[in-house]
């Protein structure tokens, strides 16, 4: 797919070309926007599915603002709500604040040997995040085990 040049003329449309590729610019607000999409869109699909099912008595009720960290750092996402509390997003589930690939990024850094403290400030250096320690130990006590399997698996044949 490619985008039109037109459309990327109305978007930066007065707008400072050194803020635009910064997380609260241009790019943190697309982010936002397709995030908020995806959600609506997942929600729509949920209501379709219960009316085909015959469920038809929950509809809207509103929306809640979740703050969600993503690889580049914190985004507000509104996750809409049905009145009968159906709805389970798969994007960003339940009790979920983090996107799935910031968990693989942060157990890539632990996996080179850096600290919970020299990750934790290696992302808020790069992407503005404050990230806690216990944050990062729970992702990474999450794959401990199976990191630690891993050099006495049995090899591929060749």
């Amino acid at each position: 797919m490619t985008i039109r040049n037109e459309l990327i003329d109305e978007l930066l449309a007065g707008r400072d070309p050194g803020s635009v590729m910064r997380q609260d610019g241009l790019l943190g607000e697309l982010k936002q926007a397709l995030l908020n999409g995806l959600m609506a869109a997942e929600f729509d699909h949920h209501l379709t599915q219960e009316r085909t099912a015959g469920e038809s008595k929950s509809h809207r009720n509103g929306s809640t603002r979740k703050r969600v960290q993503t690889g580049d750092g914190p985004v507000e996402v509104t996750i809409p709500r049905d009145r009968e509390a159906r709805f389970d997003p798969v994007l960003i589930g339940k009790y979920r604040r983090r996107l799935p690939n910031f968990d693989d990024r942060l157990i890539s850094l632990y996996a080179r040997g850096m600290s919970t403290r020299e990750i934790q400030g290696h992302l808020e250096e790069l992407y503005g995040t404050e990230v806690s320690p216990q944050l990062i130990s729970t992702v990474t006590d999450a794959v401990s085990a199976e990191a630690a399997e891993w050099p006495s698996r049995p090899l591929d044949p060749m």
